[in-house]
This record gives structure tokens, sequence and C-alpha cells, in this order.
């Protein structure tokens, strides 16, 4: 692996006149490594970068595993196959095409199996292509106020609309599809690559007239999926009385209606399961508004956490439900002025929150957000929410004067020992848990000053607690193509011990 400074790993860049190519778009397909260490200008860490080349790699969101459960891949999604899914070896940087019939939505790659679990548009076209990674078009737009890249697994076009680069409404039926990993690397190292079909399994096609929007979760029994769902029956049972709820529906209606200037948010919609092994199909419930980043719990089996999305602040933005149904409620209940976003599962038993602080206090206090919502004149910060006591700690916010405004995405070791949050400025911090020090990490201060990340770096920690794993445009030529990185969690933070007695 080259050790380069910031200058040379860019000079390399723009020296290379040739990069690895993907123009047969078949699974298997495997292309040398771009392993490249550099050092953070600012802040020493050593950033591998296990890809280097300005395809434009993204990796999979903070609120599912990136790594295989070997702990050797690292899974993600890049233009150098459109609209299909990728793998990097970390140790040797070999990368590997996974898929070449494309995919929407989530990647759930398993955590106990070398397996990933995907949507498919069974009626799209049979290539890989731009608009098999976009989930249908009444699906919410981007997440968030973000200028770019915002929302989970690619930006999400509004309803019907056809873009420049391949968006086309979805055609169904809609499938889950089981890819398995394990044989895919072993006969792509062999050079002894079958037909795709041998690689996969589908595990069931959802009912003509129920339509998926790409946001999945895997059951930590790996046995059962479940997704956002509408059309058919859904919310036309919904009891509007029901307490939970009853205060965002709109009176005479089952949904509620759109919040924020985006006009977003409005519903209903559903959580819905799919028997991996039967494809049975089944509800788990019905909300009267707009479902989005659905994800599980890891290590406890049926526990859902989803969001009401907006594509900004939602009166109530975190949720928790079981997978027969029982136990709605919202995970963090929210005031008025609380800008809540980013949600993680991070913990057996917590999940990781942000709370923002990116507006200036001296703005009018009532904007189409709500009244004081993120200036930071509220509590803010990484919070933890215990799923169990319901009870909720603030852990660490960026500092007041700090350039990067906020903390943005969130995440959280499954130790429990760290917390990791990125900023406005696209930088990463790390948080002791038992101290409560927060360092910058890495500033990945971008070589070329022009143009902006097509994304944020969205970090996610490993099943070792070790390190993480983000996405950035630090050596992109153009500043806006992003690379996958690994950050290591320092290792005099690994070597710490905790008592109760203070140091000698």
């Amino acid at each position: 692996m080259k050790k380069l400074p910031l200058v040379r790993a860019f000079a390399a860049l723009c020296a290379c006149a040739i990069f690895a190519s993907f123009s047969s778009a078949q699974v298997g397909n495997r292309s040398p490594s771009e392993k490249k260490l550099v050092i953070d200008p600012v802040t020493g860490t050593p950033l591998t970068f296990l890809t280097s080349a300005p395809f434009g790699d993204s990796k999979i969101y903070q609120t599912h595993p990136d790594w295989t459960s070997d702990g050797q891949w690292v899974i993600f999604r890049s233009n150098r196959a459109h609209g299909n899914v990728m793998a990097v070896n970390e140790a040797s940087g070999d990368i590997v095409q996974v898929t070449e019939k494309g995919f929407f939505g989530m990647l759930c790659v398993a955590r106990h199996s070398m397996n990933l679990y995907l949507l498919r548009d069974m009626g799209a076209p049979a290539r890989g292509g731009e608009a098999d990674i976009q989930p249908p078009p009444a699906a919410p737009g981007p997440e968030e106020m973000a200028p770019a890249g915002a929302g989970p697994e690619g930006r999400k076009g509004p309803p019907g609309a056809k873009k420049k680069g391949g968006f086309a409404p979805p055609r169904g039926p809609f499938a889950v599809i089981e890819v398995h990993l394990g044989q895919i690397f072993a006969d792509s190292a062999k050079g002894t690559m079958g037909p795709a079909e041998s690689y996969e399994r589908v595990c069931g096609t959802l009912p003509k007239g129920l339509r998926a929007y790409g946001d999945m979760g895997l059951d930590a029994s790996e046995d059962y999926v479940y997704f956002k769902v509408a059309g058919n029956d859904v919310g036309q049972n919904l009891d509007v009385n029901n307490p939970v709820f009853s205060q965002y529906v709109e009176p005479g209606t089952n949904h509620a209606k759109a919040f924020g200037p985006r006009g977003m948010g409005g519903g209903p919609t559903g959580l819905a399961s799919m028997n991996l092994q039967t494809g049975e199909v089944k509800k788990v419930v019905d909300v009267p508004f707009n479902i989005g980043h659905v994800q599980t719990n890891p290590w406890v089996p049926r526990e859902i956490i989803f969001c009401w999305e907006t594509g900004g602040k939602a009166p109530q933005r975190t949720w928790v439900v079981m997978a027969d149904g029982t136990g709605l409620r919202p995970l963090f209940p929210e005031a008025d002025f609380d800008w809540v976003t980013h949600e993680a599962v991070i913990t057996k038993d917590e999940v990781a929150i942000a709370i923002l602080a990116h507006r200036h206090p001296g703005l009018p206090a009532d904007t189409p957000w709500g009244n004081l919502a993120s200036t930071g004149v509220h509590p803010s910060g990484v919070g933890i929410v215990n799923l169990r006591t319901h009870e909720m700690r603030i852990i660490g916010q960026v500092p007041i004067g700090d350039p990067g405004h906020s903390i943005w995405h969130v995440n959280g070791s499954p130790d429990g020992r760290w917390a990791a949050a990125d900023d406005f400025q696209y930088r990463l911090w790390i948080i002791d848990r038992h101290t409560g020090e927060m360092l910058l990490l890495a500033s990945m201060k971008r070589i070329v000053p022009t143009g902006m990340p097509a994304d944020h770096i969205h970090p996610t920690f490993n099943a070792e607690s070790s390190k993480l794993e983000i996405q950035s445009a630090m050596i992109s030529p153009n500043g806006h193509s992003l690379n996958i990185v690994v950050v290591p969690v320092p290792k005099s933070w690994i070597a710490r011990n905790y008592g109760d007695h203070a140091p000698e």
C-alpha cells in the first residue's frame, strides 16, 4: 500500500490517465488495488483510501453495516458499474463487482452469513443503470437541507420525474434478492465465474399493487427483512384515534399533512415484512406519515426503528415498533424546537440521534421548520437514547463558533465506548463516552477548493469498534467525486482503561 502525503496523493491521481475498466459490467469482474494511505493534514490521522479513482463511490448509509461478516470486505455502490454493487477487500485492495442486474434502495449486509440482501425492480432493464438504484418516484426527496447528495443510497427524484442521468419510474414487480457473496469472491479469485443467477436467490416478490420504496432492514436473526410500502390497502384501516399518532392526523382523513418547506412527510405509508425462506409478505404497521430510514436492531430480533421523513425537521422524527406491530411509540419524544435527525442503532439497547444546532440564533425565530428549530438556544448534540429505560443523554456537540456549526450524522461503537459524528464541514469527530472527550479525528481538507462533495461522510463503526468507514472527496481532482475510506480509532484511545479513581 502506498503511503503518500496529501499533495503527492493528489498528483498521483492526476497523473493517472487510465483507470480500471468495468465496461463489461459483469458479476465477479475484478479491478486491481487503488489503496492509498493519506495523512490528514490537520489531525495527522492515517486515512486508508480503499478506492481512489474518481469514478464516484458511495458507502452504505450509517444506519446499516458496511463490512461483510468475515470483516474482510467493504460493500459499496459505484459508478464503475452503474446501478450495481461493488466490494473492496480491505487487506488486498482488490475490487470485485457483486451484481450486474441492478438494485434500488438500501443494501443490507448480513452480520452472521456471507449474504447481501437488496430490493430489485424485476420489470426494469436487465442491465444495471441509474434507474435501478433509485427508489420509486413517490418516495421522499433528499433527506435534509444539504446542498448536495442527501438521502440514503442516492438522491430520490420528485413524483413522476425523469431526470437527466437515467431516473425512470419503476415498473415492478418488486423482489427481495439474496446475493451469495462468499461464492462470488471465491469464484472471482479463481476466474471461474458462472452466470449471475447462480449467485443469487429470489427470496420473494411483493404482491401486485404493493410498492416498495427502497428503505429496508434485515432482522437480527437474518430470517426476515422489513421495508417501507404503499399502495393496495396501506393506510385504509389506520386507527386515526390511536393516541400514539392521533395528534398528527389531519381531521377527517387517515394521513398527516406535509411538513416544512419541501412539501414532504405526508402519508399514509406502512412497514411490511418478508420471510426470506418462504417469501411470505405480511403487514407490520401503517402510519399516517411518510416512513424513512428503516433499520433493525442487529442484536435484538424483531425490533425495528424508523423515522418520519420530511426532508428536514419532522414533528416527531424517530419511532420504534416490533415486527408483530406491537410497541409502536416515539423513540425520543421531541419538543417543537428540537431538530432531530439521522438516528442509528449503535448497541443492543441504544440508538444515537443528532439534535442539530446549525442555524444562527439571530435568525427569525419562526421559520418553516418551526420556532427556534436548530438555533442552539436549546440543548443539542449527539444524543444516546436507551431503548429499554427511554432515557436520553447528550454526550457531545461541535464547539460554539466552530466552522462545522453542528454535528450532523451520528454513529456509535458496538462496544459502547465511542460515538462518532460528522459536521457541516464534512469533518469527522469521535467522542469517548466514558470521559466526554471529543476529538477532531479527521479534517479531510480537500486539495481542490472548488466543487462540493457529492454527499456527506456518514461515519460507521466496524463490528470490533476499532475503526470507522466514511466516504470522502478529499483526494478527488474535482472535490466532488467520493471514495471509500477507513479511519482508525486512535491506539491511545483503544488502550484506555477506566476506573472510579482519579489518576495519580
